[in-house]
């Protein structure tokens, strides 16, 4: 009886503990049912716009084709130099027309980065400035087991905050007040299409179809398996440690990463970079007799990394079996991209196509496969490494073969080039940040001044050679010069204060056109340059 007494005493408090535990471990993290709303103003003035119907008829139409390419860093394909792995194909677009040797993306991540290349604006300006969230934790138990006790790699979790519920994560997405460059294209009477990733929201009136495109075959998600993960001995699959890409292969095709054509989900069993090659070239044979506008944003070489066999066994030097299939991977998107362009030739539509080729943003050098040398930093950063893309653009006939144009320009610019293109005039109710690059090219004028990043409050801003870059959560200031320090190894912001508070002064100005995120960030990546830390939200 006396142990049964001594064993009471201690196992009823240890229970209630652990009741306790338990139920602030499973206890809901408290939510945000907010409604993300658009703009009211400006959708009405989108209305406005997109209702106003082209009636020209004088100028001739040419057809449009946007391809973009997912993480590929800019020394990574042979048309600056890399040694990696030879693009042929790639060269001769860019050799075709104009190559850009400094070429920046709004963002160094894709999602922003989309909004921002799709619309010719700011992503920031509406809202767009992180990620969407799929998911954010339930409970506490999720939360700190993500902080504590799962390896995340560089990845930090921000400090818990209410986060949106599932009502208001379905609201999340390129601003439903936001035009794009397919509703421009559609305003004038163009067939539109996107075949491939499209990652700007994934409910009703965020779909392609509902975002100016008549047509799309490809995936909602920020990836998908590039083909089922089986025993198929023609597919090549390699795994990472990393945390993020057993999310990526359990999820690859469920839900969002599923592949559809149109709203009908399909059982795809194609490599998926051939299958946009392939699907691309349908579209052109179904459009050639008439104006057509298609946006091509590849998943190649974004992860998981999976590739043909034909494509691995170009690269038998290559030891590195990580290397090897990357490398392989951007082979197999060169070969898409000259199949596309084979097809614009073989239709006799060269002379009326303009053909865009960019990346999202630069190279993931947390897979390492790819590290941007000699460009500092990679993926997620407003160092060179992960702003600073390939980006060639193709018309045969308004711009001379083997141009190059080496003073800085955005993928802002191509929303702004379509339009002048098309023959289009743009809304008065809202700024517009690119540039008409033909006419820039052609008249070998300045395409930007300054240009400037915001991911929370890790900022940057360009201008001229000068570039300041600013870390908000240690409050550390970089300065470097570009024109003679491209890989950004001296701080020069010491010596120069008063360009720093220069170029500070315009990032304050920049920002008063801006609003805030609409919805929060989950995370954020910390960046490790031995005696130098870097963070920035995602």
């Amino acid at each position: 009886m006396a142990n049964y007494k001594k064993i009471t005493k201690i196992a009823v408090p240890l229970l209630i503990v652990l009741l306790i535990l338990a139920v602030f471990l499973f206890w809901p993290i408290n939510t945000d049912g907010t409604l993300i709303k658009e703009d009211a103003k400006l959708a009405a003035g989108k209305a406005a716009f997109l209702a106003q119907k082209d009636t020209s008829t004088r100028e001739k139409k040419p057809n449009i084709i946007i391809l973009l390419a997912d993480d590929l860093g800019k020394y990574d394909i042979s048309l600056y130099g890399g040694k990696s792995t030879p693009t042929p194909q790639i060269d001769s677009l860019a050799a075709s027309g104009v190559t850009f040797t400094d070429a920046y993306v709004s963002a160094s991540i894709c999602s922003p980065s989309r909004a921002g290349l799709i619309t010719g604006r700011y992503q920031e300006r509406f809202g767009h400035e992180y990620q969407p969230g799929d998911r954010y934790p339930k409970n506490n138990l999720e939360y700190y087991a993500f902080k504590y006790l799962i390896d995340t790699n560089n990845w930090r979790l921000n400090d818990k905050i209410e986060y949106p519920n599932d009502a208001s994560i379905a609201t999340q997405g390129l601003p439903k007040s936001e035009i794009t460059f397919g509703d421009l294209a559609k305003r004038k009477g163009y067939s539109t299409g996107i075949i491939g990733k499209w990652h700007l929201g994934h409910n009703k009136g965020f779909f392609p179809l509902d975002r100016g495109f008549d047509y799309h075959y490809g995936f909602y998600q920020a990836f998908s398996l590039f083909a089922p993960e089986d025993q198929n001995p023609d597919i090549i699959n390699h795994h990472h440690k990393d945390f993020t890409d057993k999310m990526i292969w359990g999820k690859g095709r469920v839900g969002i990463g599923q592949i559809r054509r149109d709203t009908t989900i399909i059982d795809e069993k194609e490599y998926l970079t051939e299958k946009f090659a392939e699907e691309t070239e349908a579209f052109i044979d179904k459009n050639k007799n008439k104006p057509f506008l298609l946006y091509v944003p590849f998943n190649a070489p974004h992860t998981p990394f999976q590739v043909r066999k034909k494509y691995y066994d170009r690269f038998p030097n290559v030891k590195d079996e990580n290397k090897r299939v990357y490398f392989a991977m951007i082979s197999a998107l060169d070969d898409a991209i000259g199949r596309i362009r084979a097809k614009v030739k073989k239709e006799g539509l060269e002379e009326n196509t303009l053909i865009f080729f960019a990346s999202d943003n630069g190279g993931a050098d947390y897979t390492f496969a790819t590290t941007n040398a000699p460009l500092k930093g990679g993926k997620f950063s407003h160092f060179e490494g992960g702003i600073n893309v390939p980006f060639a653009l193709s018309w045969k006939g308004k711009i001379k073969p083997h141009t190059v144009y080496k003073t800085p320009v955005s993928s802002l610019d191509i929303f702004t080039t379509i339009a002048a293109a098309i023959h289009s005039d743009l809304p008065k109710d809202r700024t517009y940040d690119g540039v008409d690059l033909v006419f820039v090219v052609n008249e070998n004028k300045t395409a930007h001044k300054d240009l400037y990043w915001r991911s929370g409050d890790a900022k940057a801003i360009r201008s001229g050679d000068w570039k300041l870059i600013l870390s908000g959560k240690t409050h550390e200031k970089w300065l470097y010069n570009l024109g003679r320090d491209k890989s950004e190894t001296t701080d020069l912001a010491t010596k120069n204060p008063l360009k720093v508070k220069e170029l500070e002064n315009a990032l304050q100005n920049w920002e008063k056109g801006l609003i805030k995120p609409l919805w929060p960030n989950l995370t954020y990546y910390e960046f490790d340059f031995g005696k130098q830390k870097y963070f920035v939200d995602l």
